[in-house]
């Protein structure tokens, strides 16, 4: 379960006034909004890599107060690509999980399995698709089994079977009781969300209908 409470978060404007909203086990929840609206500065703040003025977080009635209780629960896919594209799959598996055994549990009973990322595992980055890519950089945020993704813009300059790749995931990781909170633009990312709430001028609001 996510709770958020109060969250505020000011630059020279305030982006984000005094946000709250829940999520339970196994649901979607969708944020909207035009661009610099702050969609992707609240998830920052939710996966711990932005600080807030004010205002908690709770995971499992746990508060987000430290990086441990965020390494726990959270799954944070960025928009910008973390990998690294002259490495090949199997290299950016290593360099980020930090062990073979951990790799080879990711396929034995893991996200990695479940992401068919061993489809494409010797090949170098600069060589895949963009949902292969996609893909990985989910294999490799969720190699923690966290209860909780977090997605900025997931479809992203993706084609549509990229697209259709990671909708498939995303839509099995909820319904496997996985919660996920995704920024969007994109109609079919919409029609996967259990609630849908928009961000306009700092203010959360929930989408009718």
């Amino acid at each position: 379960m996510i709770e958020v409470k109060n969250i505020s978060k000011r630059y020279r404007n305030t982006v984000l006034d005094d946000i709250s909203f829940t999520a339970e086990k196994g649901q979607c929840i969708g944020i909207i909004g035009a661009n610099g609206c702050g969609k992707t500065t609240l998830l920052s703040i939710m996966a711990g890599v932005n600080k807030a003025q004010s205002g908690k977080i709770y995971y499992n009635n746990e508060l987000a107060d430290r990086k441990s209780v965020f390494k726990k629960y959270i799954a944070y896919v960025p928009q910008e690509n973390p990998l690294i594209d002259e490495l090949t799959t199997k290299d950016n598996l290593l360099l980020w999980l930090g062990s073979n055994r951990k790799i080879k549990d990711g396929f034995e009973n893991g996200v990695l399995k479940d992401l068919g990322i061993d489809e494409f595992l010797n090949k170098q980055v600069n060589e895949l698709s963009g949902g292969m890519k996609r893909r990985l950089s989910i294999g490799i945020s969720l190699s923690n089994n966290a209860p909780i993704m977090l997605l900025d813009e997931p479809g992203s300059a993706l084609d549509i079977y990229g697209k259709q790749e990671v909708n498939s995931y995303i839509s099995n990781y909820v319904k496997n009781g996985g919660t996920v909170v995704m920024s969007t633009h994109d109609r079919d990312e919409i029609d996967l969300c259990t609630k849908l709430y928009k961000i306009e001028d700092g203010i959360l609001k929930e989408c009718e209908g």
